[in-house]
């Protein structure tokens, strides 16, 4: 019995050692097939069994010795380590397994690794999907060049409650625009494909709903309709399994009761089932574990069953498959069959990524040094910043700056190099080349016309540098005032009930304001803050979001006039807290607010406040100004397989060059189901110099009209649809109407 396993395992390492890696379209099937029939049950656990290791703190843990369990071939992905020398020595304790199957190495690597980029909310502002496919492009070149493999990004939930922390990681809240930057960043992390060295294996995240908690309040539950989680919700997820991601991660939250751990209707049904995925499904950080504290579990055997037999393939830092699967599967409460698709799946990526045959491939330490080390991602992180940014204000044409102005750069988070990171970067040792405001404004204007004052602190009640502060803007020709969020008050377990700015930063900004000096306010944050105050009576308001390592540069770009923003909110802006959940997508009523006022008339709203959101979807100002005209329809009727061709001309009629994001929404006037207000369905972004024109096309066909039904089937229905098209969602320029028979 001995002398035949032997035999079959050298069959099966010949067989690997010869495949290629190249090609992503091949098969591994009989490899795969020939690793599990040498496999234990314990070796099968332990395949899908990912732990995290920290080389700080060595390998003791109170789960047992992780680094003898890699060798006994118990742990099939690690995340946590990364830099090339230190993945090749857990690789080679692997490779002492008895099956020597490698190991996966992951990482939270969400927007940027040595090099960060924006936080994800920022760059989806951009409307820039190429410049955003290119940030997680850099980013896969520089974390597989650390010895990392995959990545648990994108996330790709829809947020409509910025109260939530983790909507900093997101595409904001419309589903055409998430579903589209969803395909971009796998594509992006992926690249040419599995078994390419600079790529890593995405991973779609959170699945499903976790953006939509009850209160904002992150892991909370989620109670919705199916056919609101497969029209909102689900497609991003969607988008991102056709544009071929790796792997899918569980959310925290229940949906309808059920913890998505725990949930085959998400995993086999949906995602497994219509969608035919291939990859494999992660669990959130010991999520399996938590569908005990949820009540749907009584202890970790129950719920590595609940997990296992609903579609979750590998559990993270659970523990509950490495200690109990071998016994469920015995037992028979577990199938074989079950067991060995999850072990499967995980197998073929790594046949995929070329780890049977060469486990080292992805640590290179001179590949690495310049990876790490490369301008040209600094260059890209600076463009993708640069349009991250959107002008909210410029009342007085403030900006641009003029050169020469004595400007005074005011604020906590003036000098900040590791704010400007923000929420979930990778953490260095060393920020020094993150490129701060000060430094930034020092570059471009010049130290000789440069002042600086702290203010205050972003949460700190003092107001003891209240003083310094207006001397400082009183000896200015400007005031620069850099406010809002530190970064640790965003992310993950940071929701706020609160979304005003922290501390005195308002009562700076009102003190500074009182001095009549000229003053533009950048505001920093990870979600939409509430600032009244300040978006009244404050001319000239730039949002920058959490810029990264380019921060410093890529704001001064704008402010100088070096870079015309074009950036466009992709998420509502509430008045107040009370307001939420604000979005533009909301469907009418049988009693709709006839005007944005606070009124008792019996109509839907407040009466005592505004209806509408501070700033909407899709708005963002430019120094330019874009007239928009001439909208034509190649028909105003549109048959089951035809297409409407709708274009318009857009004209730069200002002094700057600039870009200009032309969005298209539709509205379905009757329906069988009500239908929202508006609904994001094209946009295009488009480069006009000074005074020139062009002309934009869309077309609009049957799947642009088409939403789930009662009986959840998609389908269009006959009848008429407003074509809209805008700067915004609140800035609709033109309109049509268009049949469908």
């Amino acid at each position: 019995m001995k002398t035949k396993t032997i035999f079959h395992l050298f069959i099966l390492l010949s067989a690997i050692f010869t495949a290629s890696i190249h090609s992503q379209t091949k098969s591994y099937e009989k490899q795969i097939d020939s690793v599990l029939s040498l496999m234990t049950l314990e070796e099968k656990a332990g395949q899908l069994h990912q732990v995290s290791l920290s080389w700080a703190t060595g390998p003791a843990s109170p789960e047992g010795d992780k680094l003898k369990d890699i060798k006994e071939g118990k742990i099939g992905s690690v995340f946590n380590i990364r830099g090339s020398e230190k993945v090749r020595a857990l690789q080679e304790l692997a490779l002492q397994s008895r099956l020597k199957i490698p190991l996966l190495f992951g990482l939270d690597v969400i927007h940027g690794f040595k090099t960060t980029f924006p936080i994800p909310l920022a760059e989806s502002a951009s409307w820039d999907l190429e410049a955003i496919e290119l940030a997680a492009r850099v980013a896969a070149v520089e974390a597989s060049a650390s010895g990392l493999n995959w990545t648990f990004a994108p996330m790709v939930d829809i947020a409509r409650d910025p109260r939530w922390g983790r909507i900093m990681e997101g595409a904001g809240e419309d589903t055409y625009l998430g579903s589209l930057i969803a395909a971009a960043r796998v594509k992006g992390f992926q690249g040419k494909g599995f078994g390419s060295v600079d790529a890593v294996m995405a991973c779609a995240k959170h699945y499903a709903a976790y953006g939509a908690a009850t209160g904002g309040r992150d892991y909370n539950s989620v109670d919705m309709s199916e056919r609101m989680l497969r029209e909102i919700y689900l497609p991003p997820f969607k988008a991102a399994a056709v544009a071929g991601a790796a792997t899918f991660m569980n959310s925290f939250n229940d949906l309808n009761g059920v913890p998505a751990s725990g949930s085959a209707f998400l995993m086999r049904n949906i995602l497994k089932g219509e969608w035919n995925f291939n990859g494999f499904v992660v669990s959130d950080w010991a999520s399996i574990r938590e569908m005990i504290p949820h009540g749907f579990a009584e202890n970790d055997r129950d719920a590595a069953k609940l997990a296992l037999n609903a579609g979750s393939d590998m559990d993270m830092e659970g523990y509950c498959y490495r200690d109990n699967l071998k016994d469920l599967v015995e037992k028979g409460e577990v199938s074989l069959s079950n067991l060995d698709d999850a072990v499967r799946r995980v197998l073929r990526k790594k046949f995929e990524m070329g780890l049977f045959e060469d486990p080292f491939r992805f640590t290179d330490p001179v590949r690495e040094e310049k990876a790490m080390n490369n301008p040209e991602h600094r260059k890209a992180a600076r463009d993708m910043a640069r349009k991250s940014i959107v002008l909210l204000k410029n009342d007085d044409e403030l900006l641009p700056l003029k050169n020469g102005q004595k400007i005074a750069l005011i604020g906590p988070l003036a000098k900040s190099e590791d704010d400007m990171l923000g929420g979930w970067a990778v953490g260095w040792d060393d920020n020094s080349d993150v490129v701060s405001q000060f430094e930034g404004f020092e570059i471009r204007f010049g130290k000789q016309n440069l002042l600086y004052s702290k203010g205050c602190g972003v949460s700190d009640p003092s107001k003891d540098g209240f003083e310094d502060a207006i001397k400082t803007a009183k000896a200015a020709d400007v005031v620069v005032l850099s406010i809002g969020e530190s970064r640790s008050m965003n992310g993950e377990a940071a929701s706020r009930s609160n979304l005003g700015l922290p501390g005195v930063q308002e009562d700076l900004v009102k003190e500074i304001m009182a001095t009549g000096k000229p003053v533009v306010i950048l505001i920093n944050a990870g979600r939409p803050l509430v600032f009244n105050w300040v978006a009244d009576n404050v001319p000239t308001i730039v949002y920058t979001w959490w810029l990264g390592s380019e921060a410093g540069n890529a704001i001064a770009d704008v402010l100088s006039g070096d870079y015309n923003p074009s950036g466009k909110l992709t998420v509502s802006f509430p008045r107040n807290e009370g307001q939420i959940p604000i979005y533009y997508n909301h469907f009418n009523t049988g009693r709709p607010s006839m005007q944005d006022i606070p009124s008792k008339d019996y109509r839907t709203g407040y009466i005592d406040l505004k209806q509408s959101s501070k700033f909407p979807f899709g708005y963002g100002l430019s120094y330019t100004s874009f007239d928009y005209s001439n909208l034509v329809f190649s028909s105003d009727r549109l048959s089951k397989d035809g297409v409407i061709d709708v274009t318009l001309t857009v004209k730069n009629s200002g002094d700057f060059d600039g870009e200009e994001v032309v969005q298209l929404y539709i509205r379905d006037l009757v329906a069988s189901l009500v239908r929202p207000v508006k609904e994001l369905k094209d946009f295009k972004k488009i480069s006009l110099k000074s005074g020139e024109s062009k002309k934009v096309t869309f077309k609009v066909d049957k799947e642009k009209l088409s939403f789930y039904n009662e009986k959840l089937d998609w389908v269009a229905e006959e009848g008429k649809f407003d074509i809209m098209i805008g700067s915004s969602s609140a800035d609709i320029r033109l309109k049509g109407t268009i049949v469908y028979e």
